[in-house]
């Protein structure tokens, strides 16, 4: 079995053992708006849940847009350009109007990837942002949540007068759902506030995971924090499978995304009536596999379809590497998965860690094992003899660990599935 795999910008075909009972799993996706500038169009002039933005920005002096940062293939170049227009129209200087690139803890981007993020016009024309969750004097204190988090918003977002979110909604390991709130909390938010709503206390809460917001405890907590940073509006977008727009939610943040969610989730769902015995996943390729601290999503969503000690092969470039300094060094330092979870129960958060912990829950239950040929030999030291040389050694260490006739799913386009069991019949 032949199988085209979404790795860095060109893909990967491997060749698979025809030994095994394969169950292909691909991103349906929806269909492509036939005119997805019509179709923006008329979710901002005629929004879910709140006034037209034109309506909005009237008597505004100042507003500030978070918009995703290299790693989420957001269509920014085409979404922010009537956003921005709406904001002209309504007497809103462009000097005035601020970009803020919502990086959490991410790195900056650099000049070409700001031109790559909202392109070159844009850039050469509005004020862009990058937001610098380590600087915690650029931020805003806003008191707390009701459970405590402290809350602390890029301080150029807040002193706006208009505050809008531009993303796009997708399974996310942990939040249910990317979009609407996550572009202020963690996007702009500091390292005290990011670092509280990634702890323990929420990582190992087993309702914050892929493909649920109704019962997810961290998605409450970021709507809560996204209405003390006064979010106004946001635009949404879902994507087909090729990455052009499928479908439009804007207006209310917390009514519009619920209905992009809603979209999506009925959009990439993948039931399978029985576990398997091993998945082979990626990170769904470039931007999102840029690093191994985004790799973690592929493994996370493949968990739910997988029998007790199940195995799971990744594929993901890491052309950049580990990730940021603090995980890189954290993948160096631990020896097991069950160290690690020990060692980071008790101490004061560090920055990162929730991706590594989020890797050792699935790691203690399933053995993963990896093709990932950008991640430096020092960096793999936890890993043992679960990181192989080529995708051809990985699938053969894959197969000799599998009886014949194996059930395994193959998922392409990794977190872009939203793969889950079928619930049993009520009889």
């Amino acid at each position: 079995m032949r199988v085209d795999f979404a790795f860095g910008k060109t893909g990967l075909t491997v060749d698979l053992p025809s030994r095994f009972d394969y169950r292909l799993l691909e991103a349906r996706g929806a269909k492509p708006l036939d005119d997805s500038d019509a179709a923006l169009e008329q979710a901002i002039n005629h929004p879910i849940g709140c006034p037209p933005l034109s309506e909005l920005a009237k008597g505004k002096r100042s507003a500030a847009i978070s918009v995703c940062d290299i790693t989420r293939p957001a269509p920014n170049k085409q979404t922010l350009p009537h956003i921005l227009k709406c904001l002209a129209d309504a007497g809103i200087a462009a000097s005035e109007t601020r970009i803020l690139i919502a990086t959490g803890l991410h790195r900056p981007a650099t000049e070409a990837e700001i031109d790559e993020i909202v392109g070159p016009d844009i850039a050469a024309t509005y004020p862009i942002l990058n937001h610098d969750a380590r600087a915690l004097a650029e931020h805003r204190h806003l008191g707390s949540t009701k459970s405590g988090i402290p809350v602390y918003i890029d301080e150029r977002f807040i002193s706006a007068d208009l505050h809008i979110t531009l993303g796009f909604i997708e399974p996310h390991l942990m939040l249910g759902f990317s979009g609407g709130r996550k572009l202020i909390a963690p996007g702009l938010a500091a390292q005290e506030t990011i670092k509280v709503i990634h702890s323990p206390r929420y990582m190992r809460n087993a309702r914050s995971v892929e493909g649920s917001i109704e019962n997810n405890p961290l998605h409450h907590e970021l709507l809560e924090i996204s209405a003390m940073a006064r979010h106004d509006f946001m635009l949404d977008v879902a994507l087909a499978r090729d990455r052009r727009i499928a479908g439009v939610f804007a207006g209310d943040p917390v009514l519009a995304h619920r209905k992009g969610v809603e979209f999506v989730q009925n959009t990439l769902l993948e039931l399978i009536d029985e576990p398997v015995d091993a998945v082979i996943t990626t990170a769904a390729g470039y931007p999102l596999d840029l690093t191994f601290y985004q790799t973690v999503k592929g493994i996370t969503a493949a968990q739910h379809i997988l029998k007790p000690g199940g195995k799971i092969l990744v594929f993901a470039a890491c052309s950049e590497g580990a990730g940021a300094p603090e995980f890189k060094e954290m993948m160096e330092g631990f020896e097991s998965y069950q160290s690690f979870l020990e060692y980071i129960r008790e101490r004061e958060v560090i920055v990162d860690q929730w991706q590594l912990e989020k890797l050792a829950l699935v790691g203690l239950k399933h053995d993963v094992l990896f093709y990932v040929p950008g991640l430096p030999e020092e960096t793999r030291r936890g890993f043992a003899g679960n990181m192989f040389a080529s995708a051809e050694a990985a699938v053969a260490g894959l197969a000799s660990q599998l009886p014949v006739n194996a059930k395994i799913a193959v998922i392409p386009e990794g977190p872009y599935v939203l793969a889950k069991l079928q619930e049993p019949a009520l009889v």
